[in-house]
């Protein structure tokens, strides 16, 4: 039978590991199985049950004071994932300890190791061999989404990222619940939007030229045409919204579609010589 996994993956502060937090503790409270498995090797500290830690292969540190090297923070990171790309072998061993069939795998938050680097589309490989079920949750923080610009910029990279991992992908605005009531409504606006119409609203100034304004019309255009980037908005005070989020990503990898089904017990039959209901039948 496959195993599943999400990858969550999304800039740097965008709640990746709250992320995995919530939906384990919200897992162990509808009594579901999960595992968290940390990719990041610049991680501090983390509040929920950790699986397995890419820190126990290696550490961004251990990149960083290698002499020979010379990486600072960014192409330590780099450097430590293209070492775990190496020994994946370390991962394989780590998953075959365990039974359970579903995994959050919390990851690093360099951009450009979605959009641009192998290393994750790699991964996403070597899961895919070894029978996952891969979806990507890819996270944006809802409080830097509050204008036309920041949204285009987000959507972007989130459908850059889906182009390079060509994985199933699940867009998640997450930290709604630290939002401001006006802030809340407003962003509503980006959830289902006409982006063309609201580039024009945010940059209908003199100041900015034509050739912005065709650049902004191009962008909005491949986004509203396709429909490619869609947002669902994660609120950690709901638990119904938790759940709503942890639905879309099993419909989206099949998750339980192969398990065996339950037998049904045979139904309790009453005593033929008592009367069922005391109603009589009709019948001598």
């Amino acid at each position: 039978m496959p195993r599943y996994a999400q990858l969550v993956i999304g800039p740097a502060g965008s709640g990746k590991s709250t992320y995995c937090s919530k939906l384990a503790t919200h897992c162990e409270t509808i009594k579901r199985q999960v595992q968290v498995i940390n990719l990041d090797p610049a991680a501090e500290n983390f509040d929920y049950p950790v699986f397995a830690d890419v820190r126990d292969l290696i550490q961004v540190d251990d990149a960083m004071e290698d002499t020979s090297l010379n990486f600072g923070p960014n192409g330590g990171l780099v450097f430590c994932m293209e070492y775990l790309a190496a020994n994946f072998d370390w991962l394989h061993e780590q998953l075959d300890d365990q039974d359970d069939d579903f995994f959050l795998f919390d990851c690093p938050g360099q951009i450009e190791l979605y959009t641009h680097i192998p290393v994750m589309k790699q991964l996403v490989e070597k899961l895919q061999s070894w029978d996952f079920r891969v979806c990507a949750v890819f996270l944006l923080d809802a409080q830097f989404l509050v204008d036309a610009a920041k949204f285009v910029s987000g959507s972007l990279t989130a459908l850059s990222t889906m182009v390079n991992l060509e994985i199933p992908h699940i867009n998640v605005l997450t930290k709604m619940d630290l939002l401001s009531k006006s802030a809340k409504k407003h962003i509503d606006r980006y959830l289902e939007p006409e982006l063309s119409t609201l580039l024009l609203e945010e940059f209908q100034d003199e100041e900015f030229g034509p050739k912005f304004h065709s650049l902004n019309k191009a962008m909005a255009q491949l986004l509203d045409d396709f429909s490619l980037v869609h947002f669902v908005p994660l609120d950690y005070s709901d638990e119904e919204n938790i759940n709503d989020v942890l639905i879309q990503v099993d419909m989206t990898i099949q998750y339980g579609e192969d398990m065996e089904p339950k037998e049904m017990r045979d139904p309790i039959q009453p005593d033929e010589e008592e009367d069922p209901g005391g109603v009589d039948s009709g019948f001598e």
